[in-house]
């Protein structure tokens, strides 16, 4: 018998909770086997239920009230799921890569027994509410859901100084931005009365202008915000990857930052559409994009810490995924969607691959590994692939992704950035393989700065280090890397994609859709498919990558050392790892500023 299509959204939140509380329960009675695969097979279960539910969607958005509280003519008691094709497909992606990080896990942990799969579960459950709940408040309880799992991920290894550090910094940070948001949930509940989405919309529509709204929405985007480590929001991301497990990482960065981003886009198109000025939610959107992108790009050049600089190549695609946003239009938000999709498995694999590495080597220094991976070929081809999959190869998700952005900016210089994001994280990420894998080049002896973290003698993740790559993680990584290839093929994907960013943008649809059950037609579907000028520019910032990456690796060889490395270079990157200090006094005063600087903006319009 199948499952109805209401009771999808909240199956697909209980499952993985449910399956977290009996992990917790027989953990200390049967085996580890045991538990890795009841751990996997819960992951799939909810894997198959969102897969059920984006195909559900294709008809209109299913729509759930918690307890059989249906909507009134007045108020409503319910709280409300509602899963649209974005929020499902998001909820997809979400158990696909909870899915490969279990896969990937399969006998990691000795040590932690039942509680790494099942703080992953609820973190993955966490992540799926705050993708389909239609309530404000309970966005806000999800976040913390997802949060508390995180940081207890992040910080499981509490005698080692720098994993404490590292999941402090998460930890403090986010909670900081989860009370800004809080402040601003309480501002419009003030106002209104209300905090579903579409009862939101329904009481700031009937209401005068009030100089509140754009307060209140100005906090809650700052907490969506330092959840995508937007720029200057960003410190606790790079410090968390560090420490973090590398099989958390791939939900971190292709899951729970990009979810800060959806945070902002659909409060604004479901709640503040029509009541917060357009040119200052643009403006705003737009500033923060171009900063988090070329500053994530910088940052993630100057890395030698490989999983330090795979997570400011997350800042800096996170910048993309935000400018997509910024446009305020479905054509940005199918850019958007897509790249995410696209980014979100091959920075999934690439985490993966740097799991590998510090399982077998102990260490995570570019310099320190040069050379020493080249028997594992297999791996090495993964890699390569990968970071050409982020440069923006043609007939991949991440290339088809960054071509509708370029067609969504309507502007040359836009344009440039994100070739240039791409080409240059890219080429960084290409560095890092073909030294590592293939031993390309002279060992480089660039001198650690005395506030860099190189990643040389790191504690592995696994309490076992392999001694062979066993065929769990291969098998991850390339499920993975064949997905991402998949979200580059358009035809019906992007067709569903063109009407999934309509749907999302229609405030006023989804408002009836949540309350009344309508299903208006929708209109003005974007254009989601491959372009020659699309091609062309994924194949130049293909090319760009490659050239970079050689470069980085050989100029050595042939340019005067005060040019290879020139004294302004050292100095900029000094500059800026003492910037990123680590203290947590310097982060909360960058959230200030930055808190003050949105919730200015948004209120001046």
């Amino acid at each position: 018998m199948g499952v109805s299509s209401s009771a999808l959204p909240p199956l697909i939140i209980v499952v993985p909770i449910a399956g977290a509380c009996v992990l917790l329960l027989l953990g200390r009675i049967v085996g580890r086997r045991v538990i890795d695969a009841l751990a996997l097979l819960t992951a799939a279960a909810t894997t198959a239920l969102a897969g059920q539910l984006l195909v559900e969607t294709g008809s209109g958005a299913v729509v759930t009230w918690s307890g059989g509280w249906d909507p009134g003519p007045q108020f409503t008691v319910g709280i409300v799921l509602v899963a649209d094709r974005l929020g499902a497909a998001l909820v997809l992606l979400i158990a696909v890569l909870a899915t490969a990080a279990l896969l990937f896990g399969w006998h990691y942990f000795d040590t932690l027994r039942a509680h790494y799969p099942a703080l992953l579960l609820l973190f993955t459950a966490g992540m799926a509410g705050f993708a389909l709940t239609g309530d404000l408040f309970d966005m806000f309880v999800f976040f913390e859901l997802m949060s508390v799992a995180a940081y207890a991920l992040t910080g499981r290894e509490i005698e080692d100084p720098e994993t404490v550090q590292g999941g402090l910094n998460f930890a403090v940070v986010n909670s900081l931005g989860a009370y800004l948001c809080l402040f601003g949930i309480g501002l419009l509940y003030a106002r209104t009365g209300q905090l579903g989405l579409p009862q939101l919309s329904v009481a700031l529509s009937r209401n005068a202008p009030d100089p509140v709204v754009p307060i209140a929405f100005g906090l809650i985007a700052t907490g969506w915000l330092v959840k995508a480590a937007v720029v200057p929001f960003h410190f606790w991301l790079a410090d968390a990857h560090a420490v973090a497990p590398s099989p958390v990482c791939v939900l971190f960065s292709g899951a729970m930052a990009p979810l800060g981003v959806y945070g902002v886009a659909r409060v604004y198109w479901t709640v503040f559409d029509t009541v917060v000025p357009a040119p200052g939610v643009r403006r705003t959107l737009l500033v923060l994009a171009l900063i988090t992108a070329v500053l994530g790009t910088v940052m993630c050049v100057l890395q030698r810490h490989v999983k330090r600089l795979l997570a400011y190549s997350t800042i800096a695609h996170i910048g993309l995924f935000l400018l997509g946003v910024a446009m305020l239009s479905s054509d940005g938000i199918a850019a958007s969607a897509v790249y995410l999709a696209g980014h979100a498995t091959v920075k999934g694999a690439l985490f993966l691959l740097a799991g590998i590495l510090l399982a077998r080597y102990r260490s995570l220094d570019e310099v320190h590994l040069h050379g020493r991976a080249r028997r594992h070929r297999t791996a090495g081809v993964a890699f390569v692939l990968a970071a050409l999959m982020l440069s923006g190869v043609p007939l991949s998700g991440t290339g088809f992704g960054k071509s509708l952005l370029e067609e969504s900016v309507h502007s040359a210089a836009l344009t440039i950035l994100v070739v240039a994001v791409s080409a240059l994280t890219g080429a960084a990420v290409l560095r890092v393989g073909l030294r590592v894998f293939f031993g390309l080049g002279r060992t480089p002896r660039p001198p650690a700065g005395e506030d860099e973290t190189t990643g040389a003698h790191e504690t592995p993740d696994a309490d076992t280090p392999p001694g062979r790559i066993p065929v769990t993680m291969l098998a991850a990584v390339f499920t993975l890397l064949a997905v991402g290839v998949l979200c580059g093929i358009p035809g019906r994907f992007g067709s569903e994609i063109a009407a999934a960013a309509a749907e999302f943008c229609d405030h006023i649809g989804y408002r009836d859709r949540a309350l009344t059950g309508a299903a208006p037609e929708l209109s003005d579907l974007p254009e989601v498919a491959w372009t020659p000028h699309g091609v062309a520019l994924g194949v130049l910032s293909t090319v760009a990558a490659i050239t970079v990456a050689l470069l980085g690796i050989y100029a050595r060889n042939f340019l005067p050392r005060n040019v290879a490395q020139p004294a302004m270079l050292t100095g900029v990157r000094r500059g800026l790892h003492r910037l990123h200090s680590g203290h947590l006094g310097d982060y909360a005063a960058w959230l200030t500023l930055g808190c003050a600087a949105v919730v200015g903006s948004m209120w001046l319009g």
